[in-house]
């Protein structure tokens, strides 16, 4: 007799978490100035690609492996169980459906769109962006695309059995889903909020809304870049999109 995953969470996903906790852990037993180091190491730096760029810690290897290895690093339990929760909510969902290889390349894509929005609107900032938040934004994104679908077809349940089972909407259909556009504007609304300082992390850390905003749009517009069940219907000239008004 086969047994379901914990939580019906799959594997790469608590993978996922499983490194998440272990970086943080491994980072929370360093000595003070050993802890900055790494932590600067690993976070992505807008002034590391400015004309005159800052010497930060991991030099040339870093200005390229800060991209995805910011997404490992988290300021405190807080920020971390903030982003394990929204990994275990969205990421489970999207992880069966797209299969373990492609969640995870669409997980890092997602990251490293969100890490060059913030890079555009924050070049030569010396202030480290650390976090999976972006990454966790883009799998928001990309279950919009399918999630609505799933709630007019009465079939929600295939959120948890079977989302591959579930149509997506074109990017065309999405553009027109009010719903779509409206959970959109309320999460850009949300993040922006920032500025006035919502959303704080301790007593000095923000939230890097430009890193949410643009993982959450890199999901919602390349979702089906990575999506097994869109193109299986596309291969059999089968219809891979339901447009509900």
């Amino acid at each position: 007799m086969s047994r379901e995953p914990i939580f019906n969470v799959p594997r790469t996903v608590l993978a996922m978490l499983a490194v998440l906790v272990a970086v943080h852990a491994a980072l929370s037993m360093l000595s003070p100035d050993a802890y900055l180091w790494w932590v600067l190491a690993l976070a992505f730096i807008p002034a590391r690609y400015s004309p005159s760029p800052i010497a930060f810690p991991g030099g040339d290897v870093a200005d390229v492996t800060s991209f995805v290895t910011h997404m490992l690093v988290h300021a405190d339990l807080t920020h971390l169980a903030f982003n394990g929760l929204w990994l275990l909510a969205f990421g489970s969902v999207l992880c069966a459906r797209l299969g373990g290889l492609r969640f995870t390349m669409f997980s890092i894509c997602g990251g490293v769109a969100g890490a060059l929005l913030f890079l555009l609107f924050n070049p030569g900032l010396d202030a480290p962006v650390i976090g999976a938040s972006g990454a966790v934004s883009a799998m928001m994104g990309g279950v919009m695309r399918f999630l609505f679908n799933a709630i007019d077809r009465g079939e929600g349940y295939l959120l948890r059995a079977a989302p591959s089972a579930i149509p997506a909407v074109t990017v065309a259909g999405a553009l027109r889903d009010r719903r779509i556009i409206l959970a959109s504007i309320a999460f850009v609304g949300i993040n922006l909020l920032a500025i006035i300082g919502f959303g704080k992390f301790g007593e000095t850390g923000a939230i890097a809304w430009e890193a949410h905003i643009g993982g959450y749009l890199f999901g919602l517009f390349f979702f089906g870049v990575f999506d097994r069940s869109e193109r299986r219907a596309a291969q059999n000239d089968l219809p891979p999109t339901a447009d509900f008004e």
